[in-house]
């Protein structure tokens, strides 16, 4: 593997990484980003039906369940396997003790 493979998986694997623990942690340590964009209509009606503080919860669900959707294709599309993930994990550890 060559140096420029080895950088990428590093930096999609930390990607990886911090949506692990950004799903994890479940509220704590957020950053916010607007403007987000959901349907008019299904922000106005769970805000009528339901409230602002449900509305944020619905948006934030919806968002983790994409995160999560994306996370798994990314990971399939750069180790493809538990196996690969392993080894390359094994080889950020060799080369850290260098």
């Amino acid at each position: 593997m060559d140096e420029e493979e080895y950088n990428l998986k590093y930096r999609n694997l930390r990607v990886l990484k911090s949506i692990q623990e950004y799903l994890k942690a479940d509220g704590e340590h957020q950053t916010s980003l607007y403007p987000i964009r959901v349907p008019d209509d299904l922000l106005y009606q769970v805000l009528k039906l339901k409230g602002a503080e449900k509305a944020d919860e619905l948006i934030h669900h919806i968002f983790k369940l994409g995160l999560t959707a994306w996370s798994e294709r990314l990971y399939s599309e750069v180790f493809g396997s538990t196996e690969s993930l392993e080894e390359f994990i094994e080889l950020v550890k060799e080369r850290n003790r260098e």
